[in-house]
């Protein structure tokens, strides 16, 4: 890693799915060095984003899922930054629902993306949404769990496309196994620990949420 660094948005406004709509404050995470960045998460308002970005070259700007909130400004984001958008197949009809039409770049699972002299690798976790990734930087030690696992659990699945049996499984495959001190940075919310929410596993699955 040459010189790393992790800068942090947050923007506030409304998630809509299924006829309902909700207020948010959503977090968005800007991942690189001084000269060039990835943006996670494209939440409500653009303006705040592009002044983090602060001139450095936006290599892409990945949606960890295809929920409104999450994708809101992605359009905007992508022409003003000229970067591309980045979105699980499995979330096209999220997406479609938004931003019918519009074009993005499909991100798979297992996807290296390079930034800052390290890897940020795609785990697909399907739970949330059926395209909902995290993204990993083993060396950083750092994970975007987009609204794959919060602070005290996992994501919600009470809502279309989603699963809690698939969101449980996920955890269990791809995310609590990670290093105990792996900083889980969220899409909502206060960050984590893997090795603060792992020991949990089997209350959540008790709870049923």
């Amino acid at each position: 890693m040459t010189g790393l660094r992790i800068d942090h948005v947050e923007t506030s406004g409304k998630f809509r799915l299924d006829g309902g709509e909700w207020d948010v404050d959503n977090n968005i995470w800007i991942v690189g060095d001084d000269s060039e960045v990835y943006v996670i998460d494209a939440a409500h308002d653009a303006a705040p984003i592009i002044e983090k970005v602060a001139g450095r070259r936006v290599k892409g700007i990945i949606c960890t899922h295809g929920h409104n909130d999450h994708i809101t400004v992605a359009p905007e984001l992508s022409t003003m930054l000229d970067a591309p958008i980045l979105l699980h197949p499995g979330d096209e009809m999220l997406w479609d629902e938004t931003h019918h039409g519009v074009e993005h770049e499909t991100m798979r699972d297992g996807q290296v993306f390079h930034i800052a002299g390290t890897d940020m690798q795609v785990l697909n976790t399907p739970g949330h949404s059926p395209g909902s990734v995290c993204l990993y930087l083993p060396e950083a030690g750092e994970l975007f769990s987009g609204d794959t696992l919060f602070r005290g659990g996992p994501g919600a699945t009470g809502r279309s496309y989603s699963s809690f049996a698939t969101i449980i499984a996920s955890l269990q495959k791809s995310v609590l196994d990670l290093p105990a001190e792996t900083i889980v940075r969220t899409g909502h919310g206060d960050h984590t620990t893997v090795g603060a929410e792992a020991p949990h596993l089997e209350e959540w699955i008790k709870r049923g949420y």
